[in-house]
């Protein structure tokens, strides 16, 4: 893509490896400053040196955070508007996947924590900013395990029942729905809000999980789509001119397409807003 972000600031979460690693890495060859927010500030320093290297691009920071505790992802924000007044772009990519129930530090299932609250409130943080920097683009990594997930709100931290993958299929359903239903919202600002599925990904994802894990990782991974592959559509929407103005859509290999019929439950956004919000506000 020969697209030119001369000027433009972006935010790529989860930024030091796998495909996020490669979204900022191109948004930075665009000539886009880039802000990366990840756990670990030993990681984050040695994506930035790698990007600054392969890019030239030397407007490279990062903002350490650990995404699934709501009083870091608020310090991020706050850190990121202390430095930047705009904000062009916004990646929410940082995910991962548990197969044990884990609870994070606010006491909230791990899962929906780091893949869903952590993508609503970061949003909600930056959106001052994001609309008086419009045009401006959100763009939500979710995934095609949605397509057989259904919200249960009246067990939405899992403490019933626990499937890994369930949990991970139902924080990706609702990384589309709160997608739509920002879109919504964001009528008439100029700042777009879209999802994505990146295909599988041979990456660091899921890696949490243990020795046993990884090894089939490993051995799935060899059929697995490449880091490069994988964050093609998040560069697309982050930067291409054809979906300018584009909003409230999903994609796949830089294509618009139909999510799931749950995704679309008018009444079913609007609770997962007003519950998001809820849980947000005692944090």
């Amino acid at each position: 893509m020969t697209t030119s972000l001369n000027g433009k600031t972006a935010i790529v979460t989860g930024g030091t490896n796998g495909i996020g690693f490669i979204t900022a890495r191109e948004l930075a060859q665009m000539g886009a400053q880039v802000v990366i927010i990840s756990r670990s500030q030993e990681k984050c320093q040695s994506a930035i040196e790698q990007i600054k290297k392969t890019t030239g691009n030397n407007n490279i920071e990062s903002i350490a955070a650990d995404l699934s505790i709501m009083a870091n992802v608020r310090q991020a924000a706050y850190e990121f508007k202390k430095r930047h007044t705009r904000l062009e772009i916004l990646v929410n990519n940082a995910g991962a996947i548990f197969f044990t129930r884990q609870v994070s530090a606010d006491g909230f299932e791990m899962t929906f924590a780091l893949n869903h609250l952590n993508y609503f409130l970061l949003t909600y943080l930056l959106l001052d900013t994001l609309k008086a920097s419009a045009p401006s683009r959100i763009i939500n990594v979710s995934s095609d395990a949605h397509q057989q997930a259904k919200i249960n709100f009246d067990d939405l931290m899992n403490e019933r029942k626990y499937s890994g993958f369930g949990a991970y299929s139902v924080s990706k359903l609702a990384n589309i729905m709160f997608t739509y239903q920002l879109s919504e919202k964001l009528s008439g600002t100029q700042v777009t809000s879209n999802a994505l599925h990146p295909g599988f990904v041979a990456s660091g994802f899921a890696k949490n999980n243990g020795p046993l894990f990884n090894f089939g990782m490993a051995i799935t991974g060899l059929f697995a789509r490449k880091p490069e592959k994988g964050a093609e559509t998040s560069v697309y929407l982050a930067a291409s001119p054809e979906v300018e103005g584009v909003t409230g859509k999903y994609f796949s290999d830089s294509r618009e397409l139909i999510s799931s019929k749950a995704s679309y439950n008018k009444k079913d956004q609007d609770k997962l807003w007003q519950t998001s919000m809820e849980l947000i506000a005692g944090e």
